[in-house]
């Protein structure tokens, strides 16, 4: 056990130096750019998936609750929220580097939520659209009330968007390792149990299984879930399928959003279950590819 101990914290502090950094750089985009991206979506129209999703696998804190608002106050459509949703990177990109995870693979990930999501976002607005044709009604933008401030929900989710960079990046730091340790400690006492034969027997060698359960792990409306996710990969715990299951359904604070400033519940849980769905579907057919 002390060996378990020891292995954990020396595993936590290694990743300090990279989480701050990473973070930091993450702050100094989301002050430069984040209110620039969001009056992108909303000009982008028919190219709203495209745009959103490309701007979603940037790390942007808030973005996903920022998209959560444009949609409620019917601003952008569901392709569009549905394709940032998917291409949201939440806290798996710090958590990547940190680890020196390679290059390439950080890059394939990146790039496979953010196709995985513009085409799902297309398809969406493309059903929508001939859907709305045949009862002669028309998918334009709506300048509806219904915006609420994100800062509120930035606090909920405790982000510091927008305190000052070096200290928005600690508070990110602290938290982010607090759960690693948390995570790492779990998995260096299940492996130190039960082996790692057991756990490849439960989730690698069953294709379905893994993204299944991932999807859910993904929904927790916090960062908990992509670091889970992510950590769960690096270690040899998942495979590629389940990770981009899990990471795809997860859209940091942007579902809680959603049902708060939303008020339609029944048209919430549909984009919930087409979230999931699209996760789900992606990262069996990714495991069995791979």
């Amino acid at each position: 056990m002390s060996e378990v101990i020891l292995d954990t914290l020396l595993d936590v502090a290694k990743l300090l130096p990279f989480l701050f950094l990473t973070y930091a750089a993450m702050e100094y985009l989301e002050h430069r750019a984040g209110g620039r991206t969001e009056a992108l979506v909303k000009r982008a129209g028919r190219l709203g998936p495209v745009i959103g999703a490309g701007l979603g696998a940037v790390p942007q804190c808030g973005f996903s609750a920022a998209a959560s608002n444009l949609y409620a106050g019917h601003v952008i459509t569901r392709g569009t929220l549905i394709a940032i949703y998917l291409s949201t990177s939440d806290e798996m990109l710090p958590v990547l580097i940190s680890e020196k995870a390679p290059v390439g693979l950080i890059l394939q990930i990146l790039l496979g939520k953010a196709l995985i999501g513009m085409g799902a976002g297309l398809a969406i607005d493309l059903f929508g659209r001939r859907k709305k044709e045949r009862k002669g009604q028309s998918l334009q933008e709506r300048d509806l009330p219904g915006q609420e401030h994100i800062h509120e929900f930035c606090e909920q989710g405790h982000c510091r968007c927008e305190k000052g960079i070096w200290s928005a990046a600690l508070v990110h730091t602290a938290r982010i390792a607090f759960f690693i340790l948390l995570i790492t400690f779990g998995l260096n006492l299940i492996l130190f149990w039960a082996g790692e034969e057991a756990l490849e027997s439960m989730i690698l060698n069953n294709p379905a299984a893994g993204p299944i359960l991932a999807g859910i792990v993904g929904l927790l409306p916090n960062c908990a879930g992509s670091v889970v996710i992510t950590q769960l990969y690096l270690k040899g715990v998942i495979g590629i399928g389940a990770a981009m299951a899990g990471l795809l359904t997860g859209s940091g604070i942007g579902l809680l959003v959603l049902f708060r400033v939303n008020h339609n519940r029944r048209e919430n849980l549909k984009l919930l279950g087409l979230l999931y769905s699209i996760g789900v579907l992606a990262g069996i057919v990714i495991e069995w590819i791979l």
